[in-house]
């Protein structure tokens, strides 16, 4: 009898609901540590991309764009409405991409012969790599202009390109020197043991696969190059202003709300470029 009555009470503490416990947001957030860092850290990073696109759709009453007035898509009708921003973007795009081409090209063969064979001053090259990326700005820039000055040659649009494929150089070495370190070497041997040539191999296995690190090196490269205005102002004619240059200024007379539609416009062009290279790669995964 004992025993049946001790069954039953078990019984009836098993169909009891189960009381949980309310977790308070500090458990929350410890068991979640690292999305919450993650989401506040995105939030740090976006929150000035967030501003500009917001105050490229103002109207301010003066010259400066600093404060909210009220919404209009005027700048958005008329982005070449500032005095010579348009030239001096059409200057900075010609600039980065040319600077993009000449530096992905030199930088991936350069990454290739660091990554894949050695030879002598091996170490010194991986050095001179590295210093452009370790020196500041002000030196390298001025470094330049003496050289320039030093050889007669007249400050303009050939010099811009000339420091900029200098400082692109290395970054692109770097990221597509790191893609080369990671393949797999026995995709290579396997394509060999399928009686593919050396070129073969090279364009239909080894190119495809250092194809993410050499775009993402591109994508850096004229990032850098269109952002840059300490080594172009030392090394620019009076005549040629590119668009960092311009921003720079017209926050001293007033900053027009066009900027803002420029900067807008990058960071949507750049938003997608990321999101077309993760649909890509997600695809060639399945």
């Amino acid at each position: 009898m004992s025993a049946s009555v001790a069954t039953g009470r078990q019984t009836a503490q098993r169909r009891a609901p189960i009381r949980r416990r309310r977790r308070s947001p500090w458990a929350f957030v410890r068991d979640n540590i690292v999305w919450v860092a993650a989401t506040l850290a995105l939030i740090y990073l976006l929150l000035p991309n967030v501003i500009v696109v917001l105050f490229s759709f103002n109207k301010p009453n003066g010259r400066f764009n600093y404060t909210w007035q009220r919404f209009s898509l005027d700048a958005w009708k008329n982005p070449c409405g500032a005095p010579g921003m348009c030239k001096a973007l059409g200057l900075s795009l010609k600039i980065g991409i040319s600077a993009t081409i000449v530096a992905t090209i030199l930088g991936t063969l350069l990454a290739f012969a660091l990554g894949r064979y050695r030879f002598r001053g091996r170490s010194a090259v991986n050095l001179l790599i590295f210093l452009p990326m370790a020196t500041p700005e002000v030196v390298m820039g001025s470094s330049l202009l003496t050289l320039f000055a030093s050889r007669h040659v007249g400050l303009g649009f050939k010099t811009i390109l000339v420091a900029h494929i200098l400082f692109c150089l290395s970054y692109v070495v770097v990221t597509v020197k790191a893609r080369i370190a990671g393949l797999d070497p026995r995709l290579e041997q396997a394509a060999s043991d399928l009686y593919a040539n050396e070129f073969q191999t090279f364009t239909r296995i080894t190119l495809p696969l250092v194809a993410p690190g050499i775009a993402a090196g591109a994508l850096l490269a004229f990032s850098l190059s269109f952002d840059d205005y300490i080594v172009t102002n030392f090394n620019a004619s009076p005549s040629s202003t590119t668009f960092p240059m311009f921003v720079w200024g017209s926050a001293q007379r007033g900053t027009p709300v066009q900027i803002n539609v420029i900067g807008t416009a990058m960071f949507v062009l750049a938003v997608t470029a990321v999101a077309i290279g993760q649909f890509v790669g997600r695809r060639r995964t399945r």
